[in-house]
């Protein structure tokens, strides 16, 4: 059979290497089979979620240089379902077969003073910050961003980890060994009255497709719930979109990848405009882009897929006049039968064995239906 296609695009029957065998690589590998294409999951833990549903699977650390060259070897393109890959792993791979995301994209988004300043050099807005490396540039940073400020770690950490509230009289020593002395950035918090995320895509021509802004709510520092649309100001969502963009285009990004950002609302009697502040940039699909799969007209994890193969972008059109997505987080899945009975939601469990506490094991989205014209 010949298929006719775009220069540089896969085949329909083409291998896609995942790094990350975790809910978010599990619903790449049930993309990519919806559009014939077959996944090879590489990842060290042995019961993960993707294995389930992939057609290979390599069982072994990053750092396992021959198992990478195999998996390499068995693959036409490369993605991953996190930014934490070791540089050393991508690099490798790179040598190999296709990586989409490239390694030099994967960079910019895994220590996060170098992604505050690829962000500052486009002038795109952000917080304050500053450098910490040890006890005194903390006492440093804090005496010129202020209290209260956020100490985060500069590499790892999600869900709120990696990160301390640095309070009025609290012991500056103490916070930056909490976070056991490593390299670090100090952030002035943002006064913000909504955090939003743009979901968008970039294909290898440089194709850009974005969809809804959406409005993110935590518990305990996860995610919890994820609204689209956002409820901000029209200009203020296309902003976000153009500032998204223009992140994409800078990195020559191929694939979906997510920049969360924070809302500042003008003072109280003025009449100026909000304003945007981003704060992470995700080199991947992510969770406040669930919503996109049953709530939208392709959802990011086939978005994501379409990209790296070289096919044609979907459409981001929303479903009905809102969608929500809810995290099921420990044991909240147990009452997983109440959600399949509602009217207007689908379901996705992730096909953990256990539900820890803080630990996300599927997904609820609800949308509800347009408005009559």
């Amino acid at each position: 059979m010949t298929f006719t296609l775009s220069p540089g695009a896969l085949a329909p029957g083409a291998r896609i290497g995942i790094l990350g065998g975790g809910q978010l690589g599990r619903m790449l590998a049930l993309a990519a089979a919806g559009l014939g294409l077959r996944t090879h999951v590489f990842a060290p833990e042995a019961d993960s979620p993707a294995f389930d549903v992939c057609a290979e699977r390599t069982n072994a650390a990053y750092e396992d240089e021959d198992a990478l060259a195999a998996f390499g070897a068995s693959v036409d393109v490369v993605t991953y379902e996190f930014e934490n890959v070791p540089a050393r792993t991508a690099a490798l791979l790179s040598d190999l077969c296709l990586v989409r995301p490239s390694p030099a994209a994967l960079a910019a988004c895994q220590d996060r003073l170098v992604e505050k300043e690829f962000l500052a050099g486009l002038g795109i807005p952000v917080a304050a910050y500053m450098r910490v490396d040890d006890a005194g540039a903390m006492a440093r940073a804090v005496a010129q961003l202020g209290r209260p400020s956020i100490l985060k770690t500069r590499r790892f950490g999600y869900d709120g980890k990696g990160q301390a509230l640095v309070r009025e009289g609290g012991d500056l020593a103490v916070i930056f060994r909490s976070l056991g002395g490593a390299p670090a950035i100090l952030e002035s918090v943002v006064p913000f009255s909504t955090e939003i995320s743009v979901v968008a895509a970039r294909g290898a021509p440089g194709a850009f497709v974005a969809y809804d802004v959406c409005e993110n709510w935590h518990e305990n520092h996860i995610l919890k719930f994820t609204r689209a649309p956002a409820r901000v100001a029209p200009e203020t969502a296309a902003e976000a979109i153009e500032l998204a963009r223009a992140i994409a285009d800078a990195l020559d990004y191929v694939g979906v990848l997510t920049v969360e950002m924070f809302v500042v609302d003008p003072p109280r009697g003025s009449a100026g405009p909000q304003t945007l502040r981003v704060n992470e940039i995700a080199p991947r699909v992510h969770n406040s882009g669930h919503w996109t799969l049953g709530g939208a007209q392709t959802s990011q994890f086939e978005q994501h897929v379409r990209a790296i193969v070289g096919w044609p972008l979907g459409g981001a059109l929303r479903q009905g006049a809102e969608v929500e997505m809810e995290n099921l987080i420990g044991e909240e899945v147990f009452g997983f039968e109440q959600y399949l009975r509602e009217p207007g939601s689908s379901l996705q469990l992730y096909g953990k064995a256990e539900a820890r506490p803080g630990r996300k094991m599927g997904h609820v989205t609800r949308v509800a239906p347009a408005k009559p014209a």
